[in-house]
C-alpha cells in the first residue's frame, strides 16, 4: 500500500500554518540564551500575562494526518486538524504492554479521553490545550490558572516538602535557572492523558517543565516526560507559546461541566409520564 506523506497532501494553508509554527520554535530555540526577560522587583525574569500555544497538539501530541471526527454529521466542522507534533526525537517509547493499550485508548478515545468527561487535563496537557492560560508572579509562588474548566495550580518557588496527596494538576516545585522557570511536577493521578489520540501515563509520571522567555511575547515550553511504569525511557516536548496581546484581554470562563451533564448521566433521566 502507498504510504501518503501528510505533508505533501496538506493544503497550502495547512503548510503555512506549519512552517510559521516551525519556524518559530526554530526561533525561539535560537534565542533561549541570547534573550533577557524584563525583571520583577526582586530581579527575576517576569512571565506574568496572558498565554497560549498555537498547535494541535491537543489532539495528538505526534505528528498526524487530518482526519474525520466522531461525529460524521458535523462535516469538516468536527474535522481533526494536521500538526507536526511536539514530540522530539521521533515515536515515544512505549513498553509494548502500553503501546497496546494506547492504540485501544485511540479506538475509544470519545468514551476514555477524560477532557470530554471535563475533568481536568492535567501537566503538561493544561498548557497546549486551544485555551488561553495566565501565569501571575510572586516572589514565593507562581500562580497559572487555566481558562479551561477553571484548573489552576500555584508552583511552589523553593519548597522542598513532598505532595501530601496526588492530584490532577500534581504538585509543583519552582526554581530559576537565569532566565528559565524550571518546575518539577510529580503526584499527578494516572487517569490525565496527554492528548486526544490515547496517549497515556501512570501515578509514576514525573514532569520537568522549563519555561524560558525567547522575545517579549514569545516563550520556549519544554516538557521533560518520566514514566518507567509506560515508557522505556524518558522523553521530552517542546513548543512556543505566544502572549496574548488583544486590548483588555482577560481569561473568560469555559465551565464545561453543564456540557457534559447529558453525556454522563442523562441515562439517569425518569422518563415522562404519558
Amino acid at each position: 500500500m502507498r504510504r501518503i506523506n501528510p505533508i505533501a497532501m496538506a493544503s497550502g494553508a495547512t503548510l503555512l500554518i506549519w512552517a510559521l509554527w516551525l519556524n518559530g520554535l526554530a526561533a525561539a530555540q535560537d534565542q533561549k540564551q541570547t534573550y533577557r526577560a524584563r525583571r520583577t522587583a526582586d530581579g527575576k525574569p517576569n512571565l506574568s500575562g496572558i498565554w497560549q500555544a498555537l498547535n494541535t497538539a491537543n489532539w495528538d501530541i505526534e505528528a498526524h494526518q487530518a482526519k474525520p471526527g466522531p461525529v460524521a454529521a458535523m462535516g469538516a466542522l468536527g474535522a481533526i486538524p494536521p500538526g507536526p507534533g511536539i514530540v522530539e526525537g521521533g515515536p515515544l517509547p512505549y513498553q509494548p504492554w502500553a503501546l497496546e493499550k494506547k492504540k485501544e485508548n485511540q479506538k475509544n478515545w470519545l468514551t476514555r479521553d477524560p477532557i470530554v468527561k471535563c475533568y481536568l487535563p492535567g501537566v503538561p496537557r493544561a498548557t497546549y490545550m486551544p485555551f488561553p492560560f495566565q501565569i501571575v508572579q510572586s516572589k514565593d509562588n507562581i500562580l497559572i490558572s487555566y481558562e479551561f474548566g477553571f484548573a489552576s495550580r500555584v508552583i511552589n518557588m523553593n519548597l522542598t516538602d513532598e505532595a501530601p496527596v496526588d492530584s490532577w494538576m500534581g504538585w509543583s516545585r519552582g526554581h530559576w535557572e537565569g532566565e528559565t522557570l524550571v518546575a518539577d511536577v510529580t503526584a499527578l493521578v494516572e487517569n490525565a492523558w496527554f492528548d486526544s489520540a490515547g496517549n497515556f501515563h501512570s501515578d509514576s509520571l514525573h514532569v520537568v517543565e522549563r519555561y524560558t522567555p525567547t522575545g517579549p511575547d514569545t516563550m520556549l515550553y519544554e516538557a521533560t516526560i518520566e514514566d518507567p511504569k509506560v515508557f522505556t525511557r524518558p522523553w521530552k516536548m517542546s513548543f512556543p507559546l505566544y502572549r496574548r496581546l488583544e486590548k483588555n484581554v482577560e481569561l473568560l470562563e469555559f465551565h464545561c461541566v453543564p456540557f457534559v451533564e447529558e453525556l454522563m448521566y442523562g441515562h439517569l433521566r425518569k422518563k415522562d409520564i404519558e
